[in-house]
């Protein structure tokens, strides 16, 4: 099922804490961030649990990394009164969440996930990295996303999380008299509403009419005085299912394009080859004045790269701008690159400045917004809970 009610325009997306960010952070995530949060309802956080899964041996670094990198988020442009902004480990709910739906996910979904299998081979087989991509799906479900921003490399998570929420609702779903609330809900709509809504739901149950069902959609999409539970209720007798009660996110797929770092490989902090957000102008020019240069291959040539990426031209330009004639070095393509990144980079720098002399204002805000998410996963859990006949009532 396609349906995602509601939440159609709510976007959840984390990144691990590792610290003072780099320019592949922020051309990789933090600039569509910046993009999104003006377009949809965000919910950013900070994935400190799944830290855990790749480096339980060093966590006394998670504490800074997160601080680090929540500057570096607000700082790059995110603004905390646009999104909600939280740490993982401050909602319990995703754990919780996380343990509920490992009781229907059959652990064959787990152990095909590809990242999974490459580092299974490098002696990752702790039970907690085999159930991350279970914790990843409890995040996004937890907050009923519509929406994930995701790289190529990573729709497979958003597959597996449809998968995980359309087998809950299938088992789960079918709620005792689901007929007659769904007609109660039905009521709420409003004469003329219910009777469009019910008219639609005939034309598609009867003859099969899609546009039916899609105007039917929209018709609940606008409801503005319906309950979630009583929205989700109603898409699901609108197709012949039961209450949808985890709704299917869809992956927003983002620029896959990989930031070169300072050895023309993948920009990564693990193979110390960054330049970071907060870097200042002369360790920039001396990061990029020691690049190694290679005029007449543009894909070894991490200054070729670089420039492309800040210069907005094609390869082919970028090559020439950046590189000049065969023997040039690069020289004077380096000091166009320098003074580039460093316009970029100046207004970051000095907000992050700003930013870190006031510690008690960035843990406010985490605690803001972790105290705002914990509130919606409060409702989604509730509503797990009752389906699985855990509410106690």
């Amino acid at each position: 099922m396609d349906t995602v009610a509601l939440q159609s325009r709510r976007v959840v997306s984390a990144m691990r804490p590792t610290g003072k960010l780099h320019l592949g952070h922020y051309h990789g995530v933090l600039k569509h961030w910046v993009k999104l949060q003006h377009e949809y309802d965000c919910f950013f956080f900070v994935a400190d649990w799944h830290a855990l899964t790749t480096h339980y041996e060093t966590s006394d670094i998670i504490e800074d990394s997160v601080w680090d990198m929540v500057i570096d988020w607000i700082a790059a442009g995110i603004e905390p009164s646009a999104v909600t902004l939280f740490l993982q480990s401050k909602i319990p709910e995703h754990a919780e969440l996380h343990l509920l739906l490992s009781m229907i996910t059959p652990a064959s979904w787990l152990e095909q996930i590809p990242s999974y299998k490459d580092l299974k081979e490098k002696s990752q087989s702790t039970y907690g990295f085999l159930g991350y991509p279970l914790l990843q799906s409890s995040d996004i479900l937890m907050y009923r996303a519509g929406q994930v921003p995701v790289g190529e490399d990573q729709v497979a998570h958003i597959e597996l999380t449809r998968e995980i929420a359309r087998r809950f609702n299938h088992i789960y779903g079918r709620e005792k008299d689901f007929e007659e609330k769904a007609e109660e809900a039905l009521k709420k709509m409003g004469k003329k509403n219910a009777l469009l809504y019910s008219n639609l739901r005939k034309a598609y149950m009867e003859q099969g009419e899609t546009e039916a069902l899609e105007t039917a959609r929209a018709l609940l999409n606008d409801q503005q005085n319906l309950a979630l539970g009583d929205t989700e209720r109603l898409f699901g007798y609108l197709e012949g299912n039961g209450k949808i009660i985890l709704p299917e996110p869809h992956a927003l797929l983002t620029s896959s394009a990989i930031i070169a770092g300072l050895d023309g490989q993948k920009m990564s902090k693990s193979a110390h080859n960054t330049i970071t957000l907060r870097d200042s102008e002369d360790i920039i020019a001396q990061k990029i004045n020691s690049l190694p240069t290679s005029p007449n291959t543009l894909n070894k040539c991490p200054v070729c790269q670089l420039y492309e990426l800040y210069s907005n031209a094609d390869p082919a330009e970028s090559q020439q701008e950046a590189c000049g004639a065969p023997g040039s070095h690069c020289v004077d393509g380096k000091d166009s690159l320098i003074d580039l990144i460093n316009t970029e980079l100046k207004p970051i720098r000095e907000r992050a400045e700003e930013l870190s002399e006031h510690p008690e204002d960035i843990r406010r805000i985490i605690e803001d917004g972790s105290e705002a998410a914990r509130e919606v996963a409060r409702d989604t859990l509730e509503e797990v809970r009752e389906a699985m006949g855990l509410s106690y009532k």
